[in-house]
């Protein structure tokens, strides 16, 4: 068995696969205080909860935009799983050419959700992820990332609204019934949600109009959740496109090994 593991500055996301089959996913809060005890102890848990032991683990593979954690958390699957996980980054095969002007700037998760869509649905695709920041990375028929764009989160825009602002409450991020709103509350999911989804249908026509050609567009991340039935540009929304393409590197990595 595997454990696909994502590190993001918010959540902390496990996958378990059986083979090619994700047969459980677990999250966590991202703490960079947190012991290896703890790490490990908590990773123990999830594979127990799963039916899944020690002895069952082959390789671990993780991907960490959070490097503060990463010392901590290697330490905890060295001490309570026996392994040494494989880390996502520079001289790691992804079945992804990364043509950015700075291809190590590049975080992990961004080059592990390119190397699950285009391996699970094709490209060209458009892959959004609705996580802390919004994401638009663009891969090409050939598989290469040839362009992107960073945005604001819904919920992180919406965090700095109410903090920045004193009399402005926070609020349930959602569609409001109407956007005639009459009270501070709807009023403040109106003016979030429609303005979130306008920006990002105008992203994506941008794209098209730019690179002038059609593409796929597969969306993913926690707040996708929120949005995606909305926004009719999305043709999947993928809750697991992280552990479908930490999956397509270990594999491709395992392939190199062998």
């Amino acid at each position: 068995m595997l454990v696909a593991i994502d590190i993001g500055n918010t959540n902390i996301t496990i996958g378990i696969f059986d083979q090619d089959e994700l047969i459980g996913n677990y999250r966590l809060t991202t703490k960079v205080r947190r012991t290896s005890d703890e790490y490990g102890f908590m990773l123990k848990t999830f594979l127990d909860n799963s039916k899944v032991y020690k002895e069952d683990i082959q390789d671990v593979i993780v991907s960490s935009v959070v490097p503060k954690v990463m010392h901590s958390f290697q330490n905890g699957i060295k001490k309570f799983l026996g392994i040494e996980p494989i880390i996502v980054g520079p001289g790691v095969k992804s079945g992804i050419s990364v043509q950015l002007e700075n291809p190590k700037s590049v975080g992990s998760d961004r080059i592990a959700d390119c190397a699950g869509a285009f391996f699970e649905y094709g490209g060209p695709v458009l892959i959004i992820d609705f996580g802390t920041a919004t994401t638009y990375d663009y891969v090409d028929e050939n598989g290469c990332f040839k362009a992107g764009s960073i945005s604001v989160g819904i919920e992180t825009g919406a965090n700095a609204l109410w903090t920045q602002t004193a009399q402005l409450p926070e609020i349930e991020i959602k569609r409001p019934n109407t956007i005639l709103s009459k009270n501070t509350k709807t009023e403040m999911q109106g003016g979030i949600f429609y303005q979130y989804l306008g920006g990002v249908e105008y992203t994506i026509r941008q794209y098209r109009k730019e690179l002038g050609n059609d593409f796929k567009v597969v969306a993913t991340g926690g707040l996708g959740r929120v949005v995606c039935s909305h926004i009719p540009q999305i043709d999947v929304y993928d809750p697991n496109l992280i552990f479908k393409g930490l999956k397509v590197i270990y594999d491709k990595n395992k392939e190199t090994a062998e």
